[in-house]
Parts: C-alpha cells; sequence; structure tokens
C-alpha cells in the first residue's frame, strides 16, 4: 500500500504544476469569451476559484488522501467536468471551446488512457448539461479579435508544460532503466557481476586479446569446504563469507579488473594488461588475507581460497577454452590440499 501511496503522490506532483498553467492561462481564454456576455457576478467568482485556487486545492486533496492516484484521477474528472461547463457558458464559441475541450482530452489521454478519456468526454457532457440548464443552449459561430488574443497564451504555453513534463519524465524513464540494467547485471548478495554478465565480458575480453595480441589472466576462486559452512553454522555465517570475499575482492583488485560470482561459493576475475606472474602474486595475497578472516559470531570458524590461474594464449579458439584452462588449475589447486593458487601451465604454485 506504502508504494501504490508513493507512485500516486508522484502523479499528483506531476500533475500540479501543468494544472496551474493551464488552468490559470485557460482562465484567460474564457474571459475573452465570457466578457461580451451578460454573466451574474457568479460565475466570475466560480471563474477565479477554478483557475487559480482550484489547482491548489486539488492538489491538497489527492496528497492527503490514502489513495492519491485514484483521487488526483477524480480531480482530473472535475476539470473535464469544469470544462464543459465553460464550453457551454461561452455559447461554444469555436476557438475557446476547442481549446479548452482538446487540451483536457488531451490531459485524460496522458494521465489515465482511453478509458480516462471516456470517463472525460462523460464529464465534459454532464458539465454542458449543467451550463444549458443554467443559460439555456446556445451557439455563437463568430470568433472575434479579442478571443484570439486570450486563446493565443493556451495555445502555446500549455503545450510547451506538458513537453516539459512529458521531458522530465522520460528522462526518469531512462535513468531507471539503466538502474533496472545495472541490476540485471549484478549479483545481488556479493553486489559483484553475476553470471551472465562476467562470462559476456569475458568473451569481448577474449577477442580484444585475439585482435590486439594483448595479455590478460582470468582466476576462478573457490571457497575451501563452503557448504561445510553452510551445513554447519546456517546461511546466514555463509553468506557472510560469500559478502567477505567480494570485499577483499574490490580492495585487492584494480578499477578496470571484472570481478563476478561465477555460481555458488564460486568467483571469476578477469585481470586485463596481467601478467600470470603479476596476477599469481595477487591472487596469493588475496588468499593470506582471506584466511585471516575471523566472524564475531563464530570465533572458531577458518577459511580459505583454492585459485586457479590462466593466462590468455593464442592457441585458444575461444573464451571457453580459456575458461577450462582455469577451471583445471582450481581442480589441480582443490585436489593438491586446497588453500593454494595454482596457474594453469604450472609454472607458478604456491601454498599455505
Amino acid at each position: 500500500m506504502e508504494n501504490r501511496r508513493g507512485k500516486g503522490l508522484s502523479f499528483a506532483r506531476r500533475i500540479y504544476k501543468p494544472r496551474i498553467i493551464g488552468l490559470g492561462i485557460g482562465c484567460i481564454s474564457v474571459t475573452g469569451a465570457l466578457y461580451p456576455l451578460s454573466m451574474p457576478g457568479w460565475v466570475w467568482a466560480l471563474l477565479l476559484f477554478n483557475g487559480y485556487v482550484w489547482p491548489h486545492a486539488a492538489y491538497l486533496i489527492s496528497t492527503r488522501s490514502l489513495f492519491p492516484y485514484q483521487a488526483e484521477q477524480r480531480n482530473m474528472l472535475y476539470d473535464s467536468l469544469l470544462g464543459g461547463f465553460w464550453a457551454a457558458a461561452t455559447q461554444f464559441t469555436p476557438l475557446t471551446a476547442v481549446t479548452i475541450l482538446s487540451m483536457m482530452a488531451m490531459n485524460n489521454v496522458a494521465a489515465g488512457g482511453k478509458r480516462l478519456f471516456l470517463r472525460g468526454l462523460l464529464a465534459q457532457a454532464a458539465g454542458t448539461g449543467v451550463a444549458w440548464g443554467l443559460f439555456g443552449i446556445e451557439f455563437n459561430p463568430n470568433v472575434s479579435l479579442t478571443e484570439v488574443y486570450t486563446s493565443l497564451p493556451m495555445l502555446t504555453l500549455y503545450p510547451m508544460a506538458i513537453g516539459m513534463v512529458c521531458y522530465q519524465l522520460a528522462i526518469k524513464l531512462s535513468e531507471h532503466k539503466r538502474a533496472l540494467s545495472a541490476l540485471s547485471r549484478i549479483d545481488s548478495l556479493t553486489g559483484l557481476l553475476n553470471h551472465g554478465s562476467w562470462k559476456d565480458l569475458l568473451n569481448l575480453k577474449f577477442h580484444k586479446c585475439q585482435q590486439q595480441q594483448g595479455q590478460a589472466t582470468i582466476a576462478l576462486i573457490d571457497i575451501d569446504h563452503f557448504k561445510q559452512i553452510n551445513d554447519t553454522h546456517g546461511h546466514i555465517i555463509g553468506d557472510a563469507v560469500l559478502q567477505h570475499v567480494s570485499r577483499e575482492l574490490r580492495q585487492h583488485l584494480r578499477e578496470n579488473d571484472l570481478a563476478g560470482r561465477y555460481g555458488g561459493d564460486e568467483f571469476c576475475v578477469i585481470l586485463p594488461q596481467m601478467r600470470l606472474e603479476e596476477a599469481a602474486q595477487v591472487m596469493e595475497h588475496l588468499r593470506e588475507t582471506f584466511s585471516n578472516y575471523h566472524n564475531p559470531q563464530v570465533p572458531g570458524l577458518r577459511v580459505s581460497l583454492s585459485i586457479g590461474l590462466a593466462d590468455f594464449h593464442p592457441s585458444f579458439s575461444d573464451a571457453v577454452m580459456w575458461l577450462n584452462a582455469a577451471d583445471r588449475a582450481l581442480y589441480v589447486a582443490k585436489n593438491t590440499g586446497r588453500n593454494r593458487v595454482h596457474a594453469s601451465d604450472c609454472r607458478v604454485a604456491r601454498s599455505a
């Protein structure tokens, strides 16, 4: 319910300024058409209320409602009701009537689609009926120069206001789209790249190394006996260990290195422009630092990492071969005692 209310308040805020502008300058248009007619004082008072008081009252009504979105849609129907009233009160003089009714129809379509548009038409018809009941059915096909000048602000300024609102909404939607796109690439627990995103970047890095004969090393990192940690201490402790790995990766890696969660308790890293020996030193430091991890909830918990490394080689036909080389190195690290760094060509091997 809070989420719905928040969306409703946002909708009410978007409508507020365009309503102030639209009804304010619409009041000028109606004044130009009403001026030649003999209207009682209460009509002028209603016009002033509708043009300069109602926008603020409508905003207060919607923002103080438990359901702001529904309240604001009702307010828009009141706008349409009064729009129909003023069109009929001005004897449907073409320029003023078309300007008022079309602008309100545009609002209804933009805010609520076909349904609100149809409801708005009914509200305009009801307003027309009220005006005809009070003033009689009159049509004035003539357009005076005064009406032309008083309608110009509505025809120019109001579309600009609506355009600005649409532009701001488009910017917000674009920002939300970028944020959602970023979230779809990130593992929610660790904040690192997820499996699919990391593999996409690995393919890109592989092709770049192929084309430019560049250097790069990839690392696969496995938390030793992680299932036992989960089974013994629970998934909350297990999640804390995973998050600690992600924090250590951020601290040990360069800005352009790409770290991801490959799956479960396995992590992956792309180290561009880094030779195998240098990558082994970085991973060794990570392994040593991680082995000092202490969880205050489980003081006796000890954790370690097994790490497999593979540098790019021109003989690889695709990124899968490169990844498999790192995976074989990780397999060796795990099967020769764990808690160690092993390179795919066996030139570098370190253990605790």
